[in-house]
């Protein structure tokens, strides 16, 4: 990439700290976002966003076949009213690779190029290819029929996962028991899908993520996650339904030097660069397999950096830009939890600026679904335990506020 980067264009799904994150690298930041959301807002020079938070008006919930299209549209109306230098990606897009072509023509993106996006993310060729490498994972598939998903479903033995095959944050993926959950998981997730069904072994054991921070010169870990799926706690409707995570997970070293096998092997085979994911599920005899690569920013980054005491966006431009692996400062202690809550009915969104460490702050009025998001707490704690039970206490203080809300009415 020639020439200085000063305006930042951050696009995609849960961008709060990713923006604020670039906001203290020195960054000015332009968000192209899917709430744009108060506290984004707030940290950016101009947001665009997919829906309105408008008082007295719904705007929607996410699902996992995203507006592609939509933030495309609103990238180019940035990069004419703009000048964009460069363009950092969170979730959302993974599955669009002529998306995020079009975006690299605007304003190049740092990080990936989406030729090595599509890599990852095609299903079928990723798994044969960790196969290749000697890395465990579940054995998967993609399915375009019960014929198919049947087979499939004999040939790894039940239970079975199905998945979408655009998605992201774990949003319509079902686990089928038997022969006759498969029909119907299998319809659930097909009307959604529409070009196919994934159809995964299911692997018992603790789900997780690595982030990881990579260059042409080599790669590293910069913590192994807790992933938070599913909480009924926070009102989570979906099974797999992403929830936030713990920072870090406390693993024994045969799983540690696994989990670094994994990311020397992946990252150098599909010529990852910057900060990437890598979901695993680490069973009980402590083994990690692969479940997926996120090839961009991922929703722990906020408590990545606290843990480490550090900015992943200066992290991640060094490293793509200088091929420059910033080494991490201090020995990293604590644990630090972001946890997402849900709505449990329809409501009204509360003004909620006055709580400390809350993130994903929506317009106060604006109307929430059931099932939609209200919003993210970080906490910090000496205890993986008392990180937890903190970030439950303010949860619990935020869904007082908003059943208050909701009685008024």
């Amino acid at each position: 990439m020639d020439g200085e980067i000063r305006n930042l264009m951050v696009v995609g799904v849960d961008l709060v700290g990713l923006a604020r994150s670039a906001k203290r690298a020195g960054y000015r930041v332009y968000a192209v976002d899917y709430f744009c959301d108060l506290d984004l807002r707030a940290v950016c020079e101009e947001c665009l966003s997919v829906r309105r938070q408008e008082i007295g008006v719904s705007a929607g919930g996410i699902k996992s076949d995203t507006d592609s299209q939509a933030f495309l549209r609103m990238a180019k109306s940035m990069s004419e009213n703009h000048q964009i230098d460069a363009t950092l990606i969170s979730s959302g897009l993974d599955d669009h690779p002529d998306v995020l072509n079009e975006l690299n023509g605007l304003a190049e993106i740092v990080g990936n190029h989406p030729d090595a996006i599509r890599r990852v993310r095609r299903r079928e060729s990723f798994f044969g290819e960790l196969r290749r490498l000697e890395i465990p994972h579940p054995v998967t598939s993609v399915v375009h029929s019960l014929e198919e998903a049947e087979s499939s479903a004999k040939d790894v033995g039940f239970p079975v996962v199905l998945k979408p095959l655009e998605g992201f944050a774990g949003l319509d993926v079902r686990k089928a028991e038997g022969p006759r959950q498969l029909e119907t998981m299998l319809r659930e997730v097909e009307s959604i899908s529409g070009d196919g069904v994934v159809i995964q072994e299911h692997i018992p054991g603790t789900p997780a993520s690595i982030s990881l921070m990579a260059s042409r010169s080599g790669s590293e870990i910069l913590s192994i996650n807790e992933q938070l799926l599913g909480l009924r706690e926070v009102h989570q409707r979906e099974p797999y339904g992403y929830c936030g995570n713990i920072v870090p997970l406390r693993i024994r070293e045969p799983t540690a030097g696994a989990c670094e096998h994994i990311v020397e092997k992946v990252s150098s085979h599909f010529n990852l660069r910057g900060s990437n994911g890598v979901d695993i599920v680490i069973r009980d005899d402590g083994n990690p397999y692969v479940i997926e690569v996120n090839p961009r920013f991922q929703g722990t980054l906020e408590c990545v950096e606290r843990y480490l005491g550090a900015n992943l966006v200066k992290m991640h431009i060094d490293a793509c830009i200088h091929d420059h692996l910033t080494d991490i400062p201090g020995m990293p202690t604590g644990f630090i939890t972001r946890l997402i809550l849900y709505a449990q009915e329809r409501a009204v969104a509360p003004d909620l600026t006055a709580f400390e460490d809350v993130r994903d702050i929506p317009s106060p009025g604006g109307v929430i679904e059931e099932g939609g998001l209200i919003c993210s707490v970080i906490t910090e704690g000496r205890s993986r335990l008392s990180s937890f039970k903190r970030s439950l206490e303010k949860a619990y203080s935020i869904y007082g506020v908003l059943f208050q809300t909701i009685q008024r009415e």
